[in-house]
């Protein structure tokens, strides 16, 4: 597979990752690296306790939807 945005520019780069939420194939100079925190609540019949996970989960993802999902948190914030 080759990295798309790398075609879309006539250079013939193969891909070395897809992004997690388009599916488009990535080289690793368009391809970012980002880690998930991994949390869950855990129901212990008394109440509940949001435990956080030391390990988070890796993920890549291209620089259209990381875009996309930044502005998303951005406007979470507000």
């Amino acid at each position: 597979m080759k990295c798309y945005v790398c075609a879309k520019q006539g250079v013939d780069e193969e891909a070395v990752a897809i992004c997690i939420v388009c599916g488009m194939g990535l080289c690793l100079g368009h391809a970012f690296k980002e880690e998930v925190l991994v949390r869950d609540i855990v129901d212990w019949g008394l109440g509940e306790e949001r435990v956080e996970y030391p390990h988070p989960l890796p993920r890549f993802i291209c620089a259209e939807c990381k875009l996309a999902i930044d502005q998303r948190k951005k406007a979470e914030k507000r």
